[in-house]
């Protein structure tokens, strides 16, 4: 059961490389400019909706972790490369569980990802994402809909932050990163270990409190969405 847990996690980690790897070839060429302004600004709003938790010295280390490594305009290009070198390798070593995260996180990157890119095309066409402030935002969002894979997204950030929960407590897999940073610097591979240790090590600083960072986070986007779906005139601002 346990070997075959880890074949379809490491099948659908490669799934989702692929789907990432695809979107690098052609999901933005020639919006490349335009898309790291409206990330950027993406990125900014969420430090604005979530500025409590990153003041918090508890919360700080993961609000810092979704919103930089998550949701933020950092190139996962290398970190790509890297799990496609070792996609078998990872399936030999590494329990299932931390395969079905990594794949989790290569899904939700992949779906926003595209979705910034059909944004982008839009304020392109119909706005200026030179000048993108809150009202344009708010706008090339309606028209680009999707609602119901929106809140997949949401949906996916959360399984996400479970599954970090779960897996952090153990103690094999702390021991596990700090016995593999070395020889992952030396094969090539410093980056994908950077990102996992990050998000582990995010986790771990908030120790029982992860799962009300978890909560707090998913349910301010979930408002934010709902907003926008249903008109709201000032959908990003939200009430204390």
């Amino acid at each position: 059961m346990t070997e075959h847990l880890k074949a379809q996690s490491a099948a659908r980690l490669m799934e989702q490389l692929q789907r990432s790897q695809a979107f690098h070839t052609d999901g933005a060429a020639g919006i490349e400019r335009e898309l790291s302004l409206l990330r950027c600004w993406q990125s900014a709003r969420l430090a604005r909706t979530h500025a409590d938790l990153l003041r918090s010295p508890l919360y700080r280390p993961a609000a810092e972790f979704f919103l930089d490594e998550l949701y933020g305009d950092r190139d996962l290009g290398q970190l790509e490369h890297d799990l496609a070198r070792i996609v078998p390798m990872m399936t030999r070593i590494l329990p299932a569980a931390v395969l079905h995260t990594a794949g989790l996180a290569l899904e939700l990157n992949a779906l926003s990802r595209e979705f910034d890119a059909r944004m982008t095309r839009i304020l392109i066409a119909e706005f200026d994402p030179h000048t993108l402030d809150e009202t344009t935002y708010v706008a090339a969002y309606r028209r680009c809909a999707s609602y119901d894979q929106r809140y997949h997204q949401i949906d996916l950030t959360e399984r996400l932050g479970r599954d970090l929960q779960a897996i952090v407590p153990k103690r094999i897999i702390h021991a596990a990163l700090k016995l593999a940073r070395t020889p992952a610097r030396l094969a090539g591979l410093g980056e994908l270990h950077r990102f996992l240790a990050a998000g582990f090590h995010a986790f771990h600083h908030m120790g029982v409190d992860a799962g009300t960072f978890v909560t707090t986070i998913i349910h301010r986007e979930r408002v934010i969405l709902e907003r926008i779906r249903t008109g709201h005139p000032r959908p990003l601002e939200l009430d204390d």
